[in-house]
């Protein structure tokens, strides 16, 4: 009986393939535990700090295969907030992101690289303001395992800066350029 367990137990070791730590994910945006954030020059004298609130997405993470990895992230655009009902209104009109015309804001990503401890390098599209541009992300493998409630998750964090004239949108104020941070958690599927 010794003998059947352990070549079972061989045979089971020998098929499963060598990605098995490979994964896909739900980013958990509905626990609010995944935030797009952004920050922009103020007249040259301060900052406006802000966030999307409703977006969803999916990635693929592999810790054995970074390169194999990949992300793609929807963005409601009518969903940014500055914590300033008229000054949202204005970033959303026509004078900036026009999200009446342009609601959505896509990134799919085209490729990864692992830079080593932890950090890794995110190349891809990003389509806004209706127009599509090359973006990297600089991004961090904050951490992976087992929550609470019998689901597994992994998380990360990243920072990019757009300019504003990729996507067709004009500078706000003296601000040519838009600092984005995005913290990502997801959940196993």
């Amino acid at each position: 009986m010794k003998n059947i367990l352990i070549k079972t137990g061989l045979a089971l070791a020998v098929a499963m393939p060598f990605t098995a730590n490979a994964a896909d994910y739900t980013i958990d945006t509905k626990g609010a535990h995944a935030s797009i954030n952004f920050k922009v020059s103020h007249l040259g004298y301060s900052f406006i700090k802000g966030r999307f609130n409703t977006f969803d997405g999916d990635f693929s993470y592999d810790p054995n295969n970074v390169t194999a990895s990949k992300i793609m992230v929807n963005v409601d655009t009518t969903s940014l907030d500055s914590n300033h009902a008229e000054r949202d209104k204005h970033l959303r009109s026509a004078d900036f992101i026009n999200a009446g015309k342009f609601s959505d804001a896509k990134f799919v990503s085209s490729s990864v690289t692992d830079e080593g401890n932890g950090k890794l390098s995110v190349n891809g599209d990003l389509t806004l303001h209706g127009k599509t541009s090359p973006i990297v992300i600089s991004a961090e493998f904050i951490g992976e395992g087992s929550d609470p409630w019998g689901g597994y998750r992994a998380g990360f964090v990243g920072t990019t800066t757009l300019q504003l004239s990729d996507f067709g949108i004009k500078a706000m104020g003296m601000a040519q350029t838009v600092d984005m941070e995005l913290i990502v958690e997801g959940i196993k599927k």
